[in-house]
């Protein structure tokens, strides 16, 4: 892939932020959270751009040359690789939380199980759990973790809309799930992203064990 950096953006800055993307993608493929090329992730580079996953490409053998640069309204920059449709959440996060540096998005089994479980209350409620406090922000088992769920709108904008809504509503967000897709979260650096991502996956995955033994 030719990738045409713009001055502005130093590209050993770049290849790091490629290669982060391109690990961690990799590891996360082999939990079987990215099955038939699903999910996408990214980093900021600087307040105009960030480095995201190219659209279609096998997450379990991403390389450098998979990840792709884009500015803050999800235009590619100095290439013709197409990035993902959902590009759109990814700079929605970085406009809003400007302490953010990665994005993650999978597709879990369970992740998409809850999405579709959870729908219609349009919110996952966790509460009690010991693992809430690996959530930034989140400091005791007591407190009350919300997860919204919004619909699978194919239509970026409004789907922006919506989180924009809960958002504007004064909520909390650490992330949330869209219905039959799969989860969105993020973190100050890649390493806290990861850490919610893997503690929001058990977290499901117990509120659905427990639906089944209370069936």
């Amino acid at each position: 892939m030719s990738q045409q950096l713009p001055d502005s953006v130093p590209p050993d800055l770049f290849a790091a932020r490629a290669d982060a993307i391109a690990s961690a993608a990799r590891e996360l493929a082999l939990a079987g959270w990215t099955p038939a090329t699903s999910s996408n992730f990214s980093m900021r580079i600087d307040d105009g751009h960030a480095a995201i996953t190219i659209s279609g490409r096998d997450k379990g053998r991403l390389t450098r040359d998979d990840i792709m640069l884009v500015d803050m309204q999800g235009r590619a920059v100095g290439t013709d690789a197409r990035p993902s449709a959902e590009t759109a959440l990814h700079t929605q996060v970085y406009r809003h939380w400007p302490e953010a540096q990665a994005v993650l998005h999978t597709h879990s089994r369970t992740q998409s199980v809850a999405s579709r479980l959870y729908a219609n209350a349009g919110v996952v409620h966790l509460q009690g759990w010991e693992l809430q406090k690996a959530i930034t922000g989140h400091t005791t088992h007591e407190s009350v973790l919300e997860i919204p769920v919004f619909p699978n709108i194919q239509h970026m904008p409004e789907l922006v809309a919506r989180v924009d809504a809960w958002l504007s509503a004064g909520k909390p967000l650490a992330a949330y799930l869209i219905d039959g897709h799969g989860i969105y979260t993020w973190g100050r650096d890649m390493a806290e992203a990861r850490r919610h991502l893997e503690a929001l996956e058990f977290l499901l995955g117990c509120e659905l064990d427990l639906r089944r033994l209370n069936a």
